[in-house]
């Protein structure tokens, strides 16, 4: 693997002779590549004196060692490239060099010293809510409490920790398991996207939880609409919204604070998947060259590389309709737009084609999909909304309705309908002091609920008959502000006739719900 480092504006990098390489500096925000042939004897400048990314291949294998960095002036006949290098000459390379993936934040890695204090901040601000669980009632101060606990070399503050807390409790979340998760001896992984924002991204060793660093403007933003953003996910339980887990910052002595905040991955577990897509549904610049056949690098692909293609569902077609117009009405209505409708997939085993439920699981799934929080007969186990733990799924008929009635139901990929399954049992069949299925049929009807998958992360995957597909919108910061809206203009008159991301939050949602519309079946 390459290896990748920053480096300052006068830095000389020097590391082992005798090495015939190629080194390339790739500008993170201003797209200039520039390229030296000697074995880390000279230096290469960006235009501003920024901070660039360094590419030291050799056939896209490292062959050095990582370059001490000695910090010196700039040596003798050593001339600065400019803005002179034509961006034109250098656009098709600009893609070829962009080192992207997933990356182990060892000793040696830049963000190390950062993410060993998230962990340990992190560890300590979920022990607080083990100590001190949520509420089941939250109030206003619990919306706009802060919480500060001073560490060794850092400060770390909590903003709204209970109603985050009452939100992985609600999602079935352990607090001991996502400590564990946050605070594992293992690395943080860093995430280099293909993305335009200059935020960091972390995944956590087992890639559960994300890990973004944001500005102050996204996180007062967050914060102030958290109510509404509950009792959305309230309303609609199965919504595909990306679920917040929490927001920090951090305080290190002499540096700039800097706001983080955790989310859950959409793409979790992602042993599998073999595409990703980030669809905002327009097409200027939204292409993306794909990993070489055979690489390892992950990229996320765009709407013009979902060309041709479809996301197959047959009867849980209409459900995801209906959730996207949803979700997008509300960020309408937060007026906010450019957020992303991320798309996983990755094809399903034969076995997990054609699976059967019996009658008693499917009502016990259905249950599950309604009632949500901990499980009463499972101490110590979160109960995933719509999750049936193993030892349930060989419940008989007789054992969950007194002995009447039996057969099994064939479960549709796609997630079977409920209400297709329930719809034929009439009141009477109906154990006393059981939930009716018009009740249930009710509540899937009025919050939009499915019967989810049994499977890891559930609200997020959605089974077709051959692929499982991996949901959820992210990004939903960028507010339609004066500058945005200047922003339009311009690009109506650069891209005429075409379609951007930079569009009236209305005609966001419209539009995003318009290709969800036209790229399913």
């Amino acid at each position: 693997m390459s290896y990748l480092t920053s480096i300052d504006r006068k830095t000389n990098l020097r590391g082992p002779t005798g090495l015939t390489c190629v080194v390339v500096f790739f500008c993170k925000w201003h797209y200039i590549l520039m390229e030296t042939n000697s074995p880390f004897s000279d230096v290469a400048f960006c235009r501003d004196g920024c901070k660039c990314w360094c590419l030291s291949t050799h056939s896209g294998v490292c062959v050095a060692s990582p370059p001490q960095m000695e910090m010196s002036g700039v040596p003798a006949g050593v001339t600065r490239r400019t803005g002179t290098v034509k961006r034109t000459m250098w656009g098709g390379l600009r893609q070829q060099w962009k080192l992207l993936g997933l990356f182990e934040i060892d000793q040696q890695h830049e963000f190390y010293s950062l993410t060993s204090m998230m962990k340990e901040g992190l560890s300590a601000a979920v022990q607080t809510t083990i100590d001190n669980p949520p509420p089941d009632e939250l109030s206003e101060d619990d919306y706009r409490l802060e919480v500060t606990q001073i560490h060794k070399d850092f400060k770390m503050e909590t903003f709204a920790g209970p109603v985050f807390a009452s939100l992985r409790r609600s999602l079935g979340m352990t607090e001991k398991e996502y400590q564990h998760s946050l605070s594992f001896d293992g690395s943080y992984l860093q995430f280099i996207s293909n993305s335009k924002s200059k935020a960091d991204f972390f995944l956590t060793n087992d890639k559960c939880f994300f890990l973004k660093t944001q500005n102050k403007r996204e996180v007062k933003f967050l914060l102030s609409n958290l109510r509404i953003y509950m009792e959305h996910l309230e309303k609609y339980p199965h919504s595909l919204l990306v679920k917040f887990l929490g927001v920090h910052r951090i305080n290190i002595s002499h540096r700039r604070k800097k706001y983080f905040i955790v989310m859950q991955s959409v793409f979790y577990p992602d042993d599998r998947i073999n595409a990703r897509y980030d669809i905002k549904g327009c097409e200027v610049s939204r292409w993306t060259d794909p990993a070489p056949e055979g690489s390892q690098i992950i990229v996320v692909l765009k709407d013009l590389n979902f060309k041709g293609q479809y996301i197959t569902l047959d009867q849980q077609r209409p459900w995801l309709l209906r959730q996207v117009e949803i979700d997008t009405s509300f960020l309408q209505r937060l007026n906010v737009l450019d957020y992303s409708l991320l798309v996983g997939h990755q094809p399903l085993h034969q076995d997990e084609r054609h699976q059967g439920l019996s009658f008693a699981t499917l009502i016990m799934r259905t249950k599950k999909s309604v009632i949500t929080g901990s499980s009463p007969t499972h101490a110590g186990k979160p109960t995933v909304p719509g999750v049936v733990p193993e030892e349930d799924s060989n419940l008989s008929v007789s054992e969950m309705d007194g002995g009447t009635g039996s057969g099994s139901v064939a479960e549709s990929r796609g997630g079977s309908d409920p209400g297709s399954a329930l719809s034929g049992r009439t009141c009477t069949e109906q154990p006393a002091g059981s939930v009716t299925d018009s009740m249930v049929l009710r509540d899937f009807q009025a919050q939009n609920r499915r019967l989810l998958p049994n499977f890891k992360n559930p609200l997020h995957v959605i089974d077709g008959p051959e692929h499982r597909y991996f949901v959820g919108i992210i990004d939903i910061f960028t507010v339609y502000s004066f500058k945005k809206r200047l922003e339009h203009w311009w690009k109506r008159l650069r891209h005429p006739g075409q379609a951007f991301s930079t569009v009236s939050p209305t005609s966001y949602c419209l539009r995003l719900c318009q290709w969800v519309q036209d790229h399913t079946k």
